[in-house]
């Protein structure tokens, strides 16, 4: 079941990603194309075989895990930034792109390089699983690095939640309050991982389906603000302030 979320959720983010080429080419909203091909990236990392065979090109030692949490850090800021920027969201754009929230990505950086610098990560091992057991010092760096890797997006998702609330009880076309409700559950959805630690090894499964079922949220959230945009296209009249 896990493997099948994850290859649907590459699937639908590569056809996102696809699908706004001929805007790159008209250099139109570029950043949407950069921010879905690095979650594609993400997702492809994220599975067991491309993880391992990518791994070991970079030596074997989980630098891979490392690359994969700051391609997630591009993506959730370029995403959060269109999408907010979208629904005329200013107090998520500061939060996200002014001085807290880039103190906020700099910090959680330097905690995730200097534990992972720390750690004992040889031997390609996809979510890092197992390399806890080696010491009791590698188990807490483990833990403050996974932790670390968990609390931007959660925070980037946060600044964004209240603005796709509005949205949601706002008077915009029925398609976007839809788009702003998936934005939303996926929004709440990411910050759910800081929960992660709590959840029984009995209901890990329960990691999987939080991550990919707000990696689909968000994904499928940005599909119907475009079908929207393009019924507005076709109408020939403006889709709101702000929304192309």
């Amino acid at each position: 079941m896990i493997e099948i979320l994850q290859w649907t959720t590459l699937v639908a983010a590569g056809a996102a990603t696809l699908s706004r080429i001929p805007n790159l080419v008209r250099r139109k909203n570029r950043s949407i194309f950069y921010a879905l091909a690095l979650l594609t990236l993400a997702i492809l990392l994220s599975i067991r075989g491309p993880y391992l065979a990518i791994d070991a090109v970079l030596g074997g030692t989980n630098l891979a895990n490392l690359l994969l949490r700051f391609i997630i850090f591009g993506a959730i800021f370029f995403l959060a930034l269109r999408i907010a920027a979208g629904f005329g969201d200013s107090r998520g754009i500061q939060l996200i792109r002014g001085s807290i929230g880039t103190s906020v990505l700099a910090l959680i950086s330097v905690v995730m390089l200097v534990c992972f610098a720390f750690m004992d990560t040889a031997g390609s091992a996809v979510g890092m699983s197992g390399l806890e057991a080696r010491s009791g010092q590698n188990a807490v760096l483990l833990e403050y690095y996974a932790a670390a890797g968990r609390a931007y997006p959660a925070y980037v998702c946060l600044a964004i939640l209240p603005g796709m609330l509005r949205a949601v009880r706002s008077s915009l076309p029925a398609l976007l309050r839809v788009s702003a409700a998936l934005l939303a559950l996926g929004s709440i959805a990411i910050p759910l991982s800081l929960l992660f630690p709590v959840i029984p090894s009995a209901l890990g499964f329960l990691r999987f389906v939080i991550n990919y079922t707000a990696i689909l949220c968000f994904v499928g959230g940005l599909a119907l603000i475009w079908v929207a945009s393009g019924r507005a296209g076709r109408k020939g009249g403006p889709l709101s302030p702000g929304r192309r």
